[in-house]
């Protein structure tokens, strides 16, 4: 029972960890707007969060057979890989932000990391009312 908890509130972590790095990411287009040759870049979330869900899929944990074996342990960060935005439209200055895309996804992505915190914060209480004795 308590892997099953464990597991998911580390899926939770994985996730909200995914959605800080992709706010910092469209935070950094939007400030670089201005500057010549910047090429806008983002994360694929969905396809970041299978990936980081998939590591948690497996709970065995390899034995250190040899002296020279590398040690492996369960890692909570997760560091997504960055991908370049396809521009809409092109600029002269060879900048690829799009001021109007850039503003949606950082509201969008601004929504999704609240519903994901309430959604963590009602599963806590609902498990915190669930251990104690009724009144």
């Amino acid at each position: 029972m308590i892997d099953k908890l464990s597991q998911s509130l580390q899926f939770h972590q994985q996730a909200l960890s995914l959605r800080q790095q992709r706010q910092e990411v469209i935070a950094n287009n939007i400030a670089n707007a201005d500057t010549p040759n910047f090429k806008a870049r983002d994360i694929n979330f969905s396809a970041e969060l299978q990936r980081a869900s998939a590591s948690l899929q497996g709970t065995t944990q390899p034995t250190k057979t040899h002296a020279g074996h590398l040690q492996l342990g369960a890692s909570n960060s997760v560091t997504a890989q960055l991908q370049y935005r396809t521009p809409t439209q092109s600029r002269l200055d060879g900048n690829t932000v799009d001021m109007d895309i850039e503003r949606t996804q950082f509201l969008d992505n601004s929504l999704r990391y609240q519903a994901d915190i309430q959604f963590l914060d009602d599963r806590t209480s609902g498990l915190r009312k669930a251990m104690q004795p009724e009144q």
